[in-house]
């Protein structure tokens, strides 16, 4: 993805006034449900990724949810977990889970907004690249593991897979 570097000096103490100038200013597609809650759609590498975005005031919580466009089918979702246990060891920030529901793979961060501290357009750009970024980066093994019949180790060394020199 490309970066987004959009210089923001605004800071909000609701989070999600930044998320949706964010989405009006690199033209996502966005819908804000009310003060507490906004959905976009920003395109990655693999599909256009779905996010969620929330905001808890009394716990000063905004928490991400970026859901990958892959149904996992029931049979698989023994080995998904597995995956999803691989992966997340290779995260430093944010994990990765199966929301049971929509039987989606969703990479969720939250970012805690207490004592003045406010949400800076930075800060929110830096946390929906990172979003991005981890699902484009892991969005193959999920695929080698549903419809390449891979196992979960090796659907993830497989996505992982970093070429060296020059051809």
């Amino acid at each position: 993805m490309n970066s987004l570097q959009t210089t923001i000096e605004e800071r909000a103490a609701n989070p999600l006034d930044v998320v949706e100038h964010l989405a009006v200013t690199h033209d996502w597609p966005f819908h804000r449900q009310n003060e507490e809650e906004l959905a976009a759609e920003i395109e990655g590498q693999w599909c256009t990724y779905k996010l969620w975005f929330s905001w808890h005031p009394e716990l000063g919580v905004m928490h991400l949810s970026c859901a990958l466009d892959i149904k996992v089918p029931e049979k698989k979702k023994t080995k998904l977990f597995h995956l999803l246990a691989l992966a997340n060891e290779k995260l430093w920030l944010g994990h990765f889970e199966l929301w049971p529901e929509e039987k989606l793979p969703v990479f969720r961060y939250a970012c805690l907004f207490r004592d003045g501290n406010m949400a800076s357009g930075e800060l929110v750009e830096d946390v929906v690249e990172i979003a991005v970024f981890e699902c484009d980066r892991f969005y193959p093994a999920f695929q080698f593991l549903i419809w390449g019949g891979r196992d979960p180790r090796n659907a993830l060394l497989s996505a992982l897979l970093e070429t060296e020199g020059e051809a």
